[in-house]
């Protein structure tokens, strides 16, 4: 078999192991919120940000020995021990019973998210350096494995549970995914072939790890904290987010967050042909400039306001004669005239919005509405400048879900892209270190999928509203943006003083 031939084979296989591997990662998101829906779980939004986020720890730490391991001994038997370990872990969950339990399950299975780290190294060693931008772009459409879970779990849940009647039916799910990880790692065995960076069994530990000293590789890891990091977050996010917010159902809470993590996993492999073709860094100045755009559109929460607004104000003393919805009169007339003076203000009235628009969801702009309410009486005497008529600003903002799904769904797109680009800086400036630079870049995009379920349960316990994930990812994505252009301003600089 031609050299091309198994590249594209050992490609393929690495790209479904991934996929496997990354549906069991994300596997908390759904069958978490689905414990907790049904009761079975008694926890708050804390501890559910926590049991999410667990598994995103182990896969996240562990990728940077696993990194290590894989540029010495070559990807095949680093992916298979990741394989067959994540899938003895997964039946240890099912038998799980409490808070502590899946813990410890989340803890163990979490190895799964290691695999990237294993499949970047091990793809990148038999693609050249002009084509490993594409090469890393499509194994990282293994990240659509989470849109597996999203769309498959909560039907597979509904079956094996008989739709909530018979809820320890649960167990019966991480059973599955442990099979399906058995029967993929088997298939790996069969079709790959090992191959490990070259000189790297001569290297010393302290060799391997130098190139970790550059600030560089700690840059790559902001933006793939954000890039990576909170996709892996908001595929499980979304989830309860959808039900909180909306009102939907597991299942169809499900669905609508495929619609965020199935495009940015399959879309990864163009981000990759447009780092080879433009190259990365024009590539993450699109990225993320249009992520900060996106997540700041997606701040604005749900919200029905009552303010103050424009009043009515007496022109000239004198007596109330009349006061209604729709006008006030007012006698100004000298005490003892003979004649009345009648002055009218006219008042705004309230118009209601349409309930079946309400139920419809047809509104995407904020709707505004204002109308004056009398806050004088018929005999009651008044001064010039004193308040007539209160007025009453209104403010409803639907947050139309399909406006949303929309946003999220740009936003994912550019987040797929932006993990193929950071990954296209690696070969590029690290090339004999591919796995420990890609393991660390790994990790600190691992613990972002880690942190921000926990960080977002605290933002929302702190300010009640599920919209504060949205304003903390469009802050880190300025700051990444202003990090990066600040870098490429002094290189530009430094260029031409060489020059």
């Amino acid at each position: 078999m031609s050299e091309r031939a198994t590249a594209n084979r050992v490609l393929l296989m690495n790209t479904l192991a991934f996929t496997v591997c990354f549906a069991v990662w994300t596997l908390y998101g759904v069958l978490i919120t689905f414990l907790v829906d049904n009761r079975y779980l008694v926890i708050d939004k804390g501890q559910i940000g926590w049991l999410i986020g667990i598994p995103v720890l182990t896969g996240s730490v562990m990728r940077l020995p696993v990194g290590l391991l894989t540029d010495r001994y070559g990807g095949k038997p680093v992916y298979l021990a990741v394989m067959v370990f994540s899938a003895l872990s997964l039946f240890v969950t099912s038998q799980a019973t409490s808070f502590a339990g899946f813990m410890v399950g989340g803890l163990l299975f979490g190895m799964s998210g290691a695999s990237f780290a294993v499949g970047i190294a091990f793809s990148s060693v038999y693609f050249p350096q002009e084509r490993q931008g594409t090469a890393l772009g499509i194994f990282g459409m293994g990240n659509a494995g989470s849109a597996i879970t999203t769309l498959a779990a909560p039907t597979m849940l509904k079956a094996f549970t008989d739709g909530g009647k018979q809820i320890e039916g649960w167990r019966t799910l991480p059973m599955v995914y442990g099979v399906a990880l058995l029967v993929m790692a088997g298939l790996f065995a069969l079709l790959t072939t090992n191959r490990r960076v070259e000189h790297s069994g001569q290297r010393s530990i302290g060799e391997m790890l130098s190139p970790l000293r550059d600030v560089r590789v700690w840059r790559f890891g902001l933006y793939y904290f954000l890039v990576f990091g909170a996709f892996v977050a908001l595929a499980q996010w979304l989830v309860p987010y959808y039900l909180n917010v909306y009102g939907m159902s597991l299942a169809m809470a499900g669905l609508l967050a495929s619609v965020f993590s199935l495009p940015s996993g399959v879309i990864r492999a163009l981000g990759g042909w447009a780092s080879d073709k433009f190259g990365a860094r024009a590539t993450m100045y699109w990225v993320l400039s249009s992520c900060a755009l996106f997540f700041f559109l997606l701040v604005a929460p749900r919200m029905e306001i009552e303010s103050p607004g424009e009043g009515v104000m007496a022109e000239r003393s004198g007596v109330v004669v009349a006061a209604s919805t729709r006008d006030i009169v007012v006698d100004t007339a000298p005490p003892g005239a003979a004649m009345p003076e009648l002055k009218t203000y006219g008042l705004k009235v309230e118009e209601p919005i349409d309930p079946g628009k309400l139920a419809e969801g047809v509104f995407v702009w904020p709707t505004f509405r204002s109308w004056q309410v009398a806050e004088v009486k018929p005999g009651q005497t008044v001064k010039r400048k004193e308040i007539l008529a209160r007025g009453v600003t209104h403010v409803y903002f639907q947050a139309n879900v399909w406006v949303f799904t929309g946003l999220v769904f740009l936003a994912g797109i550019m987040m797929g892209i932006g993990k193929a680009a950071v990954y296209k800086h690696i070969p590029e400036y690290f090339p004999h270190d591919v796995g420990v630079v890609g393991g660390l870049v790994g990790v600190i995009g691992g613990l972002g999928g880690f942190f921000c379920p926990i960080l977002f349960g605290y933002l929302l316990k702190l300010t009640g509203l599920w919209t504060s994930c949205w304003l903390f990812l469009a802050l880190l994505s300025v700051v990444c943006l202003v990090w990066m252009h600040l870098v490429i301003l002094r290189m530009t600089r430094g260029q031409a003083s060489n020059r």
